[in-house]
């Protein structure tokens, strides 16, 4: 199984069609098949009114038909093989013209109109420039499309943020019971003098 099948096995039909169209001159191999059809119709054509019958054919019943079948052959080629569609679009113009003396002034210039915009259109047609957009690139995007919608603004303020909690909760400083001296050491206005200090590091040493 190629790869292609297997890619384009998830893709609705619609889109499917719609790809394979722009991928290729598919309005004018269409034109110019329906151009070929009336260029070797009617040369071998009959109009029957009533009893009469008047046929429509001439010497160059042959070539017409040659005219026809080559006009939705290159139509075919248009679709099937787009990288040759300059050249048959040079041909289906040529084919039109000389089937204006050959084919019933080519078809009662119906055919002949159909297959000369047909070649002009394949002639004309250019592919698209591609978009190499890989699955990798694409996912990326979408994360920072997401990420930008969800921007991170930082702590909220006010009381519900980390000032408002502070703010609402004030540190506490232990009370001083009564009758009891504040200790030189560890209580309030005690300084870092060098007995202090000598203390700690005793006391750190013993533990």
């Amino acid at each position: 199984m190629s790869a292609e099948s297997t890619a384009s096995r998830g893709v609705p039909n619609e889109r499917r069609f719609h790809d394979w169209r722009g991928s290729r001159p598919f309005w004018g191999g269409l034109f110019t098949m329906i151009g070929g059809l009336p260029i070797a119709y009617f040369p071998y054509a009959d109009l029957r009114l009533g009893n009469m019958t008047i046929a429509m054919a001439t010497t160059g019943g042959a070539g017409a038909l040659i005219i026809g079948v080559l006009l939705v052959t290159l139509g075919l080629t248009m679709w099937l093989q787009p990288i040759v569609r300059v050249f048959a679009g040079v041909a289906a113009i040529v084919l039109a013209l000389v089937s204006i003396p050959v084919s019933n002034l080519g078809g009662f210039f119906i055919g002949f109109t159909l297959a000369l915009v047909g070649g002009g259109l394949s002639v004309a047609w250019a592919p698209a420039p591609e978009v190499e957009e890989t699955a990798g690139s694409a996912e990326r995007a979408g994360i920072e499309a997401a990420m930008g919608e969800h921007k991170y603004d930082g702590p909220p303020s006010g009381p519900e943020g980390d000032e408002g909690v502070d703010a609402a909760l004030p540190l506490t400083v232990p009370e001083q019971r009564a009758g009891e001296e504040p200790d030189p050491l560890t209580g309030p206005g005690a300084q870092a003098t060098e007995t202090t200090i000598d203390a700690n590091g005793g006391r750190n040493s013993a533990g």
